[in-house]
């Protein structure tokens, strides 16, 4: 058996969200991975008492069937400042849950409070979300990130984001960053301005 995956879910007052895609993306990865669907049904996940109330971070670590659930309370972290690093070598198409190689690239933010991955001289992600650029008029993400996510997904259907290609000399383009994953929606996520927040490669 491969490595394990990783499914991060946000848990609202007892009510586990966005399970389609949530569903979808694991499907995906034991079909890529394992070869066959996955032996889960996360409409069936048991959320615990202690989650019936706030917000919650529950935590699935699979393979074709679930091997560890656990429910944790969840509040987002301030991020003030992004450190560009360069990650050309990095590839994270599925949501394992080593992700060695990622806090190697976070071990580089020196002053800064996280990482934002340049891949192939364009912006991806930070090292635990996607991200959502505003340039006054529209929201932007990037076209290729390290990894879809579940929250970036349902923007995009919505129409909320539109897919661009952006290399990090675009940024004063924007007035404003968001960080957005399955914990974070769009309006709940840090804010930080592209010419204030954004930390040149380390040296």
């Amino acid at each position: 058996m491969k490595a394990l995956l990783l499914e991060t879910i946000r848990c609202e007052d007892g009510s586990l969200q966005n399970l389609e895609r949530h569903q979808e993306r694991m499907n995906r990865s034991c079909h890529a991975l394992f070869g066959v669907s996955p032996d889960v049904n996360l409409q069936h996940l048991p959320v615990p008492p202690e989650a019936a109330k706030g917000l919650f971070k529950c935590r699935v670590l699979y393979d074709i069937q679930i091997r560890n659930l656990e429910f944790t309370p969840y509040a987002i972290r301030p991020v003030k400042k992004l450190r560009l690093v360069q990650a050309d070598a990095l590839q994270y198409n599925h949501k394992y849950a080593d992700r060695t190689h990622i806090q190697e690239l976070f071990g580089q933010r020196g002053q800064a409070d996280d990482v934002l991955m340049v891949i192939n001289g364009l912006l991806t992600d930070t090292s635990y979300a996607n991200v959502a650029l505003f340039d006054g008029v529209d929201w932007f993400t990037p076209a290729t990130p390290l990894l879809a996510g579940t929250r970036r997904a349902a923007l995009l259907d919505a129409k909320k984001l539109i897919l661009a290609d952006i290399p990090p000399h675009r940024l004063p383009e924007f007035r404003e960053i968001r960080l957005i994953n399955a914990m974070m929606g769009l309006e709940e996520g840090p804010k930080l301005h592209p010419g204030q927040a954004i930390l040149s490669f380390p040296k």
